[in-house]
């Protein structure tokens, strides 16, 4: 027998006052709002983000120096000396255009990367967490494979196919970041599935793929967000960790693990050419460290137990 919409009658309150009243996922995240709105922590991550993002696209974008200008007469400059507000390097290039240019690039590295993660991550870990059974111990053991192999081998094996730089950072990172987001929303999708609107679904002639992307995916959101949010951060690093070892980004481009492997050589001379690309380096991990954190608490409160 086929059911259909027509064949259940609405009871309860009016359709009308359900919606206004904000139950269900409408009032969850509704909630969610009004914890957000009040929490300090929440709009301080949130402004030195905007600014660390609006300082990474504007400044390379409308300073008079370029991250390559080089003048040998004004090499190795102190803090606000000559016109350059955080002085200059060894080849006399502005150290405060070329950090705020790596910190453009960490950056893009980071999102892409990311975006990789949650789009790969929540299909595989969707039909993974839904279909369960054989597909799911499959989809599981290839996954137990590939987080097997370590990062750093692919990330040699792509340098050596592919021409170092951003793309190849952003490839590597993507290989296999997805896995801990496939597993999170396969876990969130084998709780999920059990609940009653999942099963109404189902009874309405919903198919897998609306009942995943839909139903089941949405209601995931809040657990993904934080995720994200958490990821990040391991993306900056990682990429300023291969850059400062050279497996990274290459000259002449510029990102805050090449500055510091360039500070490192004249630390105990000139340390703020380490120093400032350092604290850049820390002020954006921390604050979505700190914006990751406060979120999950937030969106989840049972999670401070």
């Amino acid at each position: 027998m086929q059911y259909k919409a027509e064949m259940f009658e609405w009871t309860g309150p009016a359709k009308e006052e359900q919606t206004l009243s904000g139950s269900g996922a409408a009032g969850y995240w509704k909630d969610v709002r009004q914890r957000l709105r009040g929490n300090k922590v929440v709009t301080s991550c949130l402004v030195i983000l905007l600014l660390l993002v609006a300082g990474a696209i504007f400044v390379p974008l409308f300073s008079r120096y370029s991250i390559s200008d080089q003048d040998l007469s004004s090499t190795n400059l102190g803090w606000m000396t000559g016109g350059h507000l955080f002085g200059t390097d060894k080849l006399g290039r502005d150290l405060f255009v070329r950090v705020w240019y790596g910190t453009r690039i960490s950056l893009i590295i980071a999102f892409s990367a990311v975006l990789i993660d949650l789009v790969v991550g929540m299909v595989y870990g969707g039909i993974a967490g839904y279909f369960g059974g054989k597909t799911d111990e499959i989809m599981m053991r290839v996954l137990e494979v590939v987080v097997a192999i370590p990062y750093m081998i692919i990330v040699i094996l792509l340098m050596i196919v592919l021409k170092p730089g951003v793309t190849t950072i952003i490839l590597a990172y993507g290989a296999i970041g997805w896995t801990g987001m496939a597993r999170l929303v396969r876990g969130q999708m084998m709780q999920l599935k059990e609940k009653e609107y999942v099963l109404a679904s189902r009874l309405l002639g919903a198919g897998s793929w609306r009942i995943i992307f839909r139903g089941l995916i949405p209601n995931s959101l809040g657990v993904i967000i934080v995720n994200l949010t958490l990821t990040i951060p391991s993306a900056i690093f990682t990429e300023a960790f291969l850059s400062y070892i050279g497996l990274g980004v290459q000259i002449p481009l510029a990102s805050l693990g090449t500055l510091a492997s360039e500070g490192i050589t004249s630390f105990q001379t000139y340390p703020g050419l380490l120093i400032i690309p350092a604290v850049f380096l820390c002020v954006t991990m921390l604050t979505f460290n700190l914006l990751g954190d406060t979120l999950r608490d937030v969106i989840d409160p049972k999670s401070k137990e």
